[in-house]
């Protein structure tokens, strides 16, 4: 078995998840309580991966981070090295590629929060980033580890997106998925069969896991 994918995958899944959390909250906090000109089109825009084909969000990736693209023209500047074929390419694209999993559910926990609580803690004097921390984050526990979940198993299971931007570099770019893949081409379904399984009672876990966060968040 790939070892080495499937530590990859994970180290990627962990990296994106932690990464989401912190970038996806303020986010979801503005589209739960603005109300402004236009937020249906920035919502959609925000859900746009979710929509897209993959393989759309890597050629237009590649072209973001190539050469030419401003994103790829910055790293070389920084770097001397190219953005794509590293592992903070496919990190930067597993990124784009989670946003909705990630600001959707937390959109919903926070708008379902007593508006009265956060009324009250504005007369008490805190400001909107205490009342952010100290009121709505822990009310919202349950949407954000749920948001993390999502986030988690869509990362592990990512795959044309990945193979696109990153190609398949042993330890470096070649995750899970594009492993499977790859032994399925050359017929090792023995190998592929074993990558596979190791996905089935992590996924089960992590299901298990939003389950009981949903029946919470109803009692």
């Amino acid at each position: 078995m790939d070892y080495l994918a499937l530590f990859v995958t994970l180290k990627l899944a962990i990296v994106t998840t932690a990464v989401l959390m912190v970038l996806a909250a303020p986010v979801a906090y503005f589209l739960a309580y603005s109300k402004f000109p236009g937020k249906s089109f920035l919502e959609a825009l925000i859900y746009l991966p979710m929509a897209l084909p993959p393989t759309v969000i890597g050629f237009y990736l590649i072209i973001l981070m190539g050469p030419k693209g401003w994103m790829g023209r910055l790293w070389e500047i920084f770097t001397g090295g190219s953005l794509l074929f590293t592992f903070v390419g496919i990190t930067i694209a597993s990124i784009i590629y989670s946003i909705p999993f990630a600001v959707q559910p937390m959109k919903a926990a926070f708008a379902k929060i007593d508006r009265r609580l956060l009324e009250n803690a504005y007369i008490l004097g805190l400001s909107k980033r205490d009342t952010f921390v100290r009121v709505i984050i822990p009310n919202s526990l349950g949407g954000i580890a749920a948001a993390a979940v999502l986030v988690f198993l869509h990362s592990i299971g990512a795959f044309g997106v990945l193979l696109m931007v990153g190609g398949s570099i042993p330890g470096e770019t070649k995750v899970a998925s594009i492993a499977i893949y790859e032994a399925v081409e050359t017929m090792n379904y023995s190998a592929a069969g074993l990558i596979a399984l190791s996905f089935i009672p992590i996924s089960y876990a992590f299901l298990l896991l939003i389950n009981k966060l949903n029946k919470d968040s109803l009692t």
